[in-house]
């Protein structure tokens, strides 16, 4: 079975744009490009743009607690859940249609 990437090669243009343009001010309404998930257990992650010199993305971690702030995605690529699975895309969520504040009130 394949290992599915953690980002489409649009998604990942799209997070580094969004990095490049420095769109600090309004990071909460800036809008998603990807949601990354722990398919066993605890962890969604929506995330807004990448740092492609030291692997951090920006964006919302709902964990025990929802914040905004600075993940390193090689950390998230390396962990290995129940049964062996890491943090996987959710395909299904739309690219660009919701703001992070939006998203703090899904789960």
């Amino acid at each position: 079975m394949k290992k599915q990437k953690l980002f489409l090669d649009a998604q990942k243009k799209q997070l580094v744009k969004n990095y490049d343009l420095q769109q600090k001010e309004d990071q909460v309404n800036q809008k998603v490009v990807v949601k990354l998930f722990n398919p066993t257990g605890l962890g969604t992650w929506y995330l807004t743009e990448l740092n492609e010199v030291d692997n951090v993305a920006y964006g919302l971690s709902c964990l025990q607690e929802k914040e905004f702030g600075y993940v390193d995605l090689n950390e998230l690529t390396a962990f290995k859940g129940q049964f062996g699975l890491g943090v996987e895309r959710d395909s299904s969520f739309p690219m660009n249609k919701k703001t992070l504040e939006e998203c703090k009130q899904l789960n």
